[in-house]
């Protein structure tokens, strides 16, 4: 019974991580733990009412995920896409608990409906070991025998023939006084490959030391791998899969889907992405929230989670494109996404199925580590595609208001923000930047800055009145001006903005054909 089996445990028969070998039955085995740990402490035992366990395929992770399970933590999943990458439209599992972030996401990939382009210009995971010599002279000795060629090929016949997939590509070193640190590059397949390069470089070491027999190895990995760690060396000599992505977005998608300009943009992202990650004295760090993706990403696909710092690594450019400099190219650059389609947790039958969703489960048979190069393509152009959504939110002031609307239970927030404006509104510009102010009853007046790049005499007006306007909706819609469909109250804040950048005349100074519909009138 299970009684009798803790009892064992208590009695040092039975070890407490080896529960569903003894009873050869994964899930009575975490049952059982499940009760021995729940008698240490109450908020123990009240915790597992919400942490599911039944109805789990614990073969798959047992010897290979985790030990001690107690039961698994169901995360949301979400779909963004269509993204068309390369050619090919890919829907693309994203598991997250942060809101806003799929939603966006996809809304990036509308906006790249016209296709991204993608190259894997890297391919090699990395091992970096330690070891130790009598004195730096002969470390440096070393140091010299390893560039040889003849050297390397001793070296890469013994790597090589560790594994069926893993190749040898290079070994770069660098020496700190007695010690020697050798970063091993290698090609891994469709794998991720950190237990596959790990066995041979093991086996490596044992031929270099076989030259040099007073080397001391310290340690397999010395932290010049790097891994799981920020680190320049990643970022500039790359680590598993360095792939580049770019874009070009017509000016039209930039103004009504992406809701800013090619201008803010490119401005916004030298001033945030380059001066102030700059500022910042950040490694890899030039981008908005590429992490945000990757994460996401991995999760879902049953990739290592703490390769999140290094996969993350990421410039993000920006530059007007076309005749009139109206489009908007952009790029990202990530040299170092770790990634595997084989191995790991790709093995479980949810994130396995997230892989079948993209068409990458498993290994190529026909072409050995192209579903682990496929991958990165992907993560690379969902990176490009948040990158893109999140900083045109940016650029058009509307991240606060996206959070507020996906991020935030409407429950939370404050009744004040939700007074239904009836009375009058001003609305005045200057030049090219025109601000719009709904004064709710017995509140400040809240502003709402909108920037237009583009030199009109559509708004230069000094002051224009709004009559017997109601506004209580998300949407405000002025019947008079059928192409002026984007214009809105921002949810909660009692301001509405209509984009500049649309060539919309006001031939009078009334407003008083801006009117809502009755369906709109409340909330």
């Amino acid at each position: 019974t299970d009684i009798e089996v803790i009892s064992l445990v208590d009695a040092k028969k039975i070890p407490a991580y080896q529960l569903e070998k003894a009873v050869q039955n994964e899930e009575r085995g975490v049952t059982i733990r499940r009760k021995l740990l729940g008698r240490s402490s109450t908020s123990v035992d009240n915790a597992f009412d919400n942490i599911p366990y039944k109805n789990y395929d614990y073969s798959k992770i047992t010897g290979a995920c985790c030990e001690n399970v107690v039961g698994y933590i169901p995360v949301p999943v979400g779909v963004v896409g269509p993204l068309n990458l390369d050619g090919k439209h890919y829907q693309v599992p994203m598991a997250t608990t942060e809101g806003c972030l799929v939603a966006s996401t996809s809304r990036g990939c509308r906006a790249l409906s016209n296709g991204v382009r993608s190259r894997v210009v890297g391919d090699g995971m990395t091992r970096g070991p330690v070891v130790r010599f009598p004195s730096a002279m002969r470390a440096s000795e070393a140091t010299l025998w390893l560039q040889e060629d003849a050297n390397f090929k001793k070296l890469k016949e013994s790597f090589d023939g560790s594994s069926r997939f893993a190749r040898l590509e290079k070994v770069s070193c660098r020496i700190a006084g007695r010690y020697l640190f050798i970063r091993f590059v290698a090609k891994t397949g469709d794998a991720m490959g950190m237990n596959m390069i790990s066995k041979g470089t093991e086996v490596a070491l044992n031929t270099l030391q076989n030259n040099f027999q007073e080397m001391e190895i310290l340690s397999l990995s010395g932290n010049f791998c790097t891994d799981k760690k920020p680190a320049a060396v990643n970022w500039i000599e790359g680590r598993g899969k360095s792939v580049v992505a770019e874009a070009i977005v017509p000016a039209y998608i930039v103004h009504n889907v992406l809701k800013t300009s090619t201008a803010a943009l490119v401005e916004l992202n030298i001033a945030k992405n380059l001066v102030g990650s700059a500022v910042a004295g950040s490694i890899g760090g030039y981008n908005a929230h590429a992490a945000n993706i990757v994460a996401a990403i991995f999760i879902a696909t049953g990739q290592d989670t703490a390769q999140c710092v290094g996969s993350s690594n990421c410039i993000t450019l920006m530059e007007p494109w076309g005749i009139d400099g109206q489009d908007l190219f952009i790029s990202c650059t990530m040299p170092s996404i770790e990634v595997g389609t084989i191995g790991g947790g790709t093995v479980l039958p949810p994130q396995s199925a997230c892989l079948s969703m993209l068409g990458l489960q498993g290994p190529n048979a026909e072409e050995p580590g192209k579903n682990a190069r496929d991958l990165a393509r992907v993560v690379c152009g969902t990176v490009l595609a948040g990158e893109l959504s999140l900083m045109s939110a940016l650029a058009a002031g509307h991240l606060v208001r996206s959070h507020l609307k996906h991020n935030r239970s409407s429950t939370n927030v404050d009744a004040s923000l939700r007074t239904v404006a009836t009375s009058p509104a001003a609305f005045s510009s200057r030049n090219n930047h025109s601000s719009l102010f709904i004064k709710p009853n017995g509140a400040e007046l809240i502003p709402k800055i909108l920037t237009s790049h583009h030199t009109n005499n559509h708004f230069n007006q000094e002051t224009l009145s709004l009559r017997n306007v109601s506004i209580g909706c998300n949407k405000i819609v002025p019947p008079s001006i059928p192409n002026l469909d984007e214009a809105g109250l921002v949810p909660n804040m009692g301001v509405l903005e209509v984009p500049t950048s649309m060539s919309v005349p006001i031939p009078t100074k009334s407003m008083d054909l801006l009117s809502v519909p009755t369906e709109c009138k409340q909330f």
